[in-house]
């Protein structure tokens, strides 16, 4: 504190969002594509589209609900009979399929999903789509934010929670530290070097200042009972976690038990419709404990409708085998237990129609900008100190060099990455074995090779080239998606087909933006050039004539990979 407090919490804030700024770019990324987590899942999935074409927009009526929970029913009991559990999302608005899973028997439970649990989807027969793609879709992004693909759930939810930790600090400390923070917000001064680029940071992090509070406050309020577990241990004792979760939100501690003796499932058919009746409204989703068991449980949970936030819709519970109710959760929620789902809901927008799914998109985006200009900032600030070190002939900053590789891997490796997703769907064999978890390969690769890239050499010229490649494989998004069977603008506009025209439009829009980047980039490194070569034009001149230009010193070798002049390659656009 000696500095005085607000050069205290400016210290607080640089170093609290660039040590965990790569970790927290990519769960932004992540999370913000998952807001359109169904709609990614269908455009990957052409084979599906021509379907949708025909099909009728109309919503869906209770009737017709409850017959999709007896087709989906009638198929688990034809091809996933020995599961301990199922779990059926019926048709909504969003996503008009019915999306089953099941827990394959003695699965591994440290096994990946794929390993675990079996998925299929049906339409509106009752049919499974056989032709449609094996993918993870949206489904991957939406789990890739929170459990970061190759960690263990447990360790990618400590991970993550511990940057979002440190994210709230940065954004606390930056209010502190910003004076005019309201001014910053209508202050942008282009081609100003260091301080454009913190006027982009401030605006980006002040337009959607609430969304990023609210977003790193209720992600960490979804983990808090794995964050924080002492108080219903303390209160439980050896029952726990589990026994205040069954008290609060209603069920059972733990799973249901088998009895072991057989029994058929009670016509869950009749028992959607009566729950329907009780709500008013849909049922969005069916599980099933201990199918064929005498046991049983099946539990039917009302579809979210958008009238309120909660994540935890109410739902019913009934025993399997004789279709008597045994209890209902969260019609009438305590105050404490309502204020704990609607942080959830916030946190997830399920509840959010297409604008204000919009507006959370757009927030998300500033977001993943906040971030990334964070990083490139501390880079910009720290490069001249670099370069003075290499002028008088000292070794420069390693850590510059790892931050400026960093930046190019987490952030134009990601925007690489992304779209090289979308592209291995659709680029990649039907009927390749494992064929999702090949996508997410892809992915992986694609970001790893950038990553890489930026580590070796961190340059301008990289990001131009990273920035480059993102914005055709977005821009030309629209084109694959018409050549490999998808339904192209021509289709997709005309019969209302939102879900895949505005997929194409984003990434058109995205590819376009990332391209004028790229110009931006490139006039910048040419002024630069062009003012080098006349500052160099006019020291000479300035010197006698009998003077003998000297030969310009050979850089040190540290210099190689972020040279001292401006616009030859400096490694922060």
């Amino acid at each position: 504190m000696k500095n005085g407090f607000r050069q205290s919490m400016a210290w607080l804030h640089t170093w609290s969002g660039l040590l965990v700024g790569w970790v927290l770019f990519l769960v932004f990324a992540a999370g913000t594509a998952a807001y359109w987590r169904p709609e990614i899942t269908f455009w990957m999935k052409p084979e599906m589209h021509a379907a949708a074409l025909q099909a009728s927009a109309q919503p869906a009526t209770p009737q017709q609900q409850a017959e999709r929970a007896r087709q989906a029913i009638e198929w688990m009991q034809a091809n996933a009979a020995g599961s301990p559990r199922w779990f059926i999302a019926l048709p909504s608005a969003r996503d008009p399929v019915s999306t089953l899973m099941w827990l394959k028997p003695n699965a591994d439970p440290k096994g990946g999903r794929a390993v675990r649990f079996g998925e299929a989807t049906l339409d509106a027969s009752g049919q499974p789509h056989a032709s449609a793609r094996d993918t993870r879709g949206g489904d991957f992004l939406y789990r890739l934010h929170f459990d970061l693909h190759y960690l263990s759930p447990l360790t990618a939810r400590w991970v993550v929670g511990f940057c979002a930790m440190f994210m709230l600090v940065a954004i606390i400390s930056g209010i502190v530290t910003h004076k005019r923070i309201f001014a910053d917000f209508f202050t942008f001064r282009p081609k100003k070097g260091q301080r454009s680029w913190l006027d982009a940071h401030n605006a980006t992090a002040v337009l959607a200042l609430p969304y990023h509070l609210m977003m790193t406050y209720t992600g960490l309020c979804t983990l808090m009972f794995m964050y924080m577990p002492w108080a219903p241990k303390a209160a439980y004792g050896e029952a726990g976690l589990p026994a205040y979760q069954a008290e609060a939100f209603g069920g059972r501690p733990g799973n249901a038990q088998p009895s072991g003796e057989k029994a058929p499932l009670a016509d869950v058919a009749a028992l959607v419709e009566q729950a329907q009746r009780r709500w008013g409204g849909l049922a969005g989703r069916v599980v099933v404990e201990n199918p064929g068991d005498a046991a049983a449980v099946i539990t039917i949970a009302r579809q979210s409708d958008g009238s309120e936030m909660s994540l935890r819709p109410p739902s019913l519970r009934f025993e399997g085998a004789s279709g008597k109710l045994l209890g209902a959760a969260g019609e009438e929620p305590g105050a404490a237990v309502h204020t704990y789902n609607v942080m959830e809901g916030l946190h997830t927008a399920r509840f959010a129609d297409a604008p204000l799914r919009w507006l959370f998109f757009l927030s998300g985006l500033m977001g993943c900008a906040m971030v990334a200009t964070g990083l490139l900032l501390w880079a910009v600030k720290e490069r001249p100190q670099h370069l003075k070190a290499l002028k008088r002939g000292e070794k420069g900053s390693l850590l510059l060099r790892v931050v400026d590789g960093l930046n190019l891997g987490a952030i134009g490796g990601l925007l690489v990455a992304l779209p090289a997703y979308f592209w291995a769907n659709r680029l990649l064999p039907v009927d390749l074995p494992d064929r999702a978890d090949a996508e997410i390969s892809l992915f992986f690769a694609a970001w790893g090779l950038c990553l890489a890239l930026g580590l070796a050499r961190p340059s301008q010229r990289l990001w131009q080239a990273l920035l480059a490649v993102a914005g055709a494989l977005l821009a030309l998004m629209p084109l694959l998606n018409a050549a490999t069977g998808g339904a192209h603008w021509g289709q997709s506009i005309p019969a209302g087909l939102w879900r895949v025209a505005g997929f194409d439009a984003v990434c058109l829009l995205l590819g376009l933006g990332l391209w004028a980047a790229v110009r931006w980039l490139r006039q910048r490194e040419a002024a630069a050039a062009a003012a080098s070569a006349k500052a160099s034009a006019r020291k000479t001149a300035s010197k006698p004539a009998s003077e003998t230009p000297k030969a310009a010193p050979e850089p040190p070798a540290s210099a190689a990979a972020l040279p001292a002049i401006a616009p030859e390659s400096p490694a922060t656009p």
